[in-house]
């Protein structure tokens, strides 16, 4: 499965999906992006993704490893293909581990169908990361590659962090490597029936306050959090929020315990698929010292969403229409808005009833209101680039990317101060008007005349072409890339390996 070398880090990085692979959120954004540019830095990278359908296509791919893992005590056989991807810049080509096994992965959804789970899921994602070790382990032991880090993402490979503890005791060369579980959002934790435990193989005493009960469920990203050697997440202000009851989600006391804390590291964006001086989905090209492109790209957009084209302030919504994000609170003041001389287009799919709600307002305001229900990859960009303000009104938002893809389209985000909201919009201010570094408007309270107060400053501001072509361009010029983002997650690898001594160490699995 590849030879070995000694430039840098090798990082095995576990996902549950990554672009350009598989997608249905922002989590596959970024650990597509985050991969690529370790590469760049020029550290290894083994990316392990599950073997989606939409995987199976042929492709330059190869069968690079077969075995069996168990779940419930059930043999499961499974075929490890892989392919080799050139990283621009890099000194590794970037190599992708596929775990195929059809009865798990082969279906429509990656995580559900219908908007309902797939009542398996916990068997899906125990094969998966058993099957992570065991690559790793062949990895090691028959290739005699020598692995620093195995970064983990989420619930759905949080279990590896487990495994890995259980099985240094059988094989040697797997004690020296280092465990980061990086928690792109709290809310999601892959809890499942207690009943259930077993399909994992750990041993009942992990079934515990201490391990992986939860209330009387299984939690794998509880379990994570304990067995990991590091813990991060994807913004400061989200690390310091799960500390705390009202954003912990129930493992606030958990997080807090970790002597070595939670780091907190903002997500990038892909400065080459998102940029609007050459981007191919969009009907015109510009950037921050010409701004003509962007009208153009507004009145398609109107166009091409049915809206008349008209030269008045329009605003955007991308997103998972979740009670998450806050969209209600928009909801709440559509009448408000409605009153006023502006346009809004909506591109999201999530809660059927918020998505009736929409489709109603959207019934009743055919001539302000563009709405596409479900997800548009090239929409979200012309959205980006046509609008001119973004509205994330999120109760929690652990990073978010839409308002740094909105910041480097020149499309002004009104965000809610919270997690990676507050870390990554300055807000409007004198000050920084008058320092040239705001670059949105922030309102605190999760109400909806907070959000339509925000919103109203930031129509009123819009009026002011000084001001806002300040904003504007303070956005477009802001630093988003990858590139300080992955430094400093190689900066946390770094200490990682330098810490001397193992975790808690576990019995074998079964």
């Amino acid at each position: 499965m590849g030879s070995n070398s000694s430039d840098g880090l090798h990082v095995v990085m576990a996902a549950s999906e990554a672009v350009p692979y598989a997608k249905t959120g922002g989590l596959a954004d970024v650990v597509g992006a985050l991969s690529t540019a370790l590469a760049k830095l020029g550290h290894r990278v083994t990316l392990l993704l599950p073997g989606y359908r939409t995987l199976l296509a042929p492709k330059d791919r190869r069968v690079a490893a077969q075995f069996s893992v168990s779940v419930g005590g059930v043999a499961a056989g499974v075929s490890i293909e892989e392919e080799y991807v050139t990283v621009i810049g890099g000194l590794h080509q970037l190599r992708v581990l596929f775990v195929c096994h059809d009865p798990h992965f082969a279906r429509p959804g990656l995580y559900q169908q219908d908007h309902h789970d797939y009542p398996d899921n916990l068997d899906r994602f125990t094969l998966f990361c058993r099957a992570v070790l065991q690559a790793v382990h062949v990895l090691v032991d028959r290739e005699r590659e020598k692995i620093d880090i195995l970064h983990l993402h989420d619930w759905q490979t949080a279990l590896c962090a487990v495994y890995l503890k259980a099985l240094s005791l059988e094989h040697d060369s797997l004690r020296s490597i280092k465990t980061l579980l990086t928690v792109h959002n709290l809310g999601y934790q892959g809890i499942f029936p207690g009943h259930e435990f077993m399909k994992t193989g750990l041993p009942s005493s992990l079934f515990s306050l201490g391990g992986l009960e939860f209330y009387g469920a299984v939690n794998c990203l509880k379990g994570g959090i304990i067995f990991s050697d590091a813990v991060s997440t994807v913004s400061p202000t989200y690390a310091r929020e799960i500390l705390t009851a009202e954003y912990g989600c129930g493992l606030e006391g958990v997080l807090a315990s970790r002597t070595s804390g939670v780091s907190g590291i903002t997500n990038g964006i892909d400065e080459v698929m998102w940029d609007p001086r050459h981007d191919a989905y969009l009907p015109a090209q510009y950037h921050a010292d010409d701004l003509s492109g962007k009208h153009v790209c507004k009145r398609e957009l109107q166009r091409e969403l049915g809206l008349p084209t008209l030269d008045v302030p329009l605003l955007a919504v991308i997103g998972r229409l979740t009670f998450q994000k806050g969209f209600d609170l928009l909801l709440d003041i559509l009448p408000e808005l409605m009153a006023l001389d502006l346009q809004l287009v909506v591109l999201g799919t999530g809660d059927s009833h918020l998505e009736q709600q929409f489709l109603r307002a959207k019934e009743s305001y055919p001539q302000t209101i563009g709405l596409t229900l479900g997800f548009n990859e090239a929409l979200a960009h012309r959205i980006e680039a046509g609008s001119d303000m973004l509205i994330m009104p999120s109760r929690y938002e652990p990073c978010g990317l839409s308002q740094l893809y909105s910041l480097r389209y020149g499309t002004v985000p009104i965000v809610r101060r919270t997690g990676g909201l507050a870390d990554t919009v300055t807000p409007f201010r004198p000050s920084t008007i008058k320092s040239g570094c705001a670059t949105g408007f922030h309102f605190i309270d999760p109400s909806p005349d907070a959000l339509l107060s925000a919103i109203l400053l930031a129509l009123h501001i819009y009026e002011e072409r000084d001001v806002w072509r300040s904003l504007v361009t303070s956005g477009m010029n802001a630093d988003l890339s990858w590139d300080q983002s992955a430094r400093s997650y190689v900066g946390l690898y770094g200490r990682l390996r330098e810490v001397e001594g193992e975790n808690r160490r576990l019995p074998g699995i079964e």
